[in-house]
């Protein structure tokens, strides 16, 4: 009998589904989304013109209208089913938004605090901790991984990588996969 291959991805975004609902109603709606932007302008002490909480209201709004054209929903909420299906297809879309560079940008411009264009062991553990709201143990294995060339900080295109990884590998062990920790 041959062994069902696991959904890494929808396992993924089911992680991140649950994440986002910052209520934990078991939808999702702009608020949700809103609030995960609050929460990178809260850590980062970010001041209400700054380009980069801009850039992430801006992103967010757009992601989130993605998904919900994707969804093809009546509502604008959607369950966590919904939810996997349309980032899915959000994901691979890139005719209106590219989710995963742009994704990618918008964070990593956030959570290098010092502008050097790495993400230093500590601003990544900074932005899992008070950004996505997990003490993951598995964090400073992450970071490692994330870290290709072993020079001790993420660059933007590893993080970038990182993202795509995380929206198209089903590879649990990819170092994108590692982002909330093992599936």
């Amino acid at each position: 009998m041959a062994k069902a291959k696991q959904d890494v991805i929808g396992a993924k975004l089911g992680l991140m589904f649950e994440t986002v609902d910052a209520d934990h109603n078991g939808y999702l709606d702009w608020s949700d989304y809103r609030k995960l932007a609050e929460r990178y302008v809260d850590a980062y002490h970010l001041r209400e013109g700054d380009r980069r909480a801009r850039a992430l209201h801006a992103f967010f709004q757009a992601y989130w209208l993605e998904l919900l054209r994707h969804a093809g929903v009546e509502d604008d909420r959607l369950t966590k089913e919904q939810f996997v299906v349309a980032s899915r297809l959000a994901s691979i879309d890139t005719s209106r938004i590219n989710i995963a560079d742009g994704a990618g940008h918008v964070m990593f411009d956030v959570v290098d605090v010092n502008g050097d264009n790495e993400i230093s062991e500590e601003e990544f553990a900074r932005c899992l901790r008070e950004v996505w709201r997990t003490e993951a143990p598995e964090a400073i294995e992450a970071f490692r991984a994330l870290d290709t060339d072993r020079d001790g900080a993420i660059s933007r295109e590893e993080f970038i990588g990182a993202v795509r990884e995380h929206l198209f590998s089903n590879n649990p062990d990819a170092p994108g996969s590692l982002f909330f920790g093992h599936i």
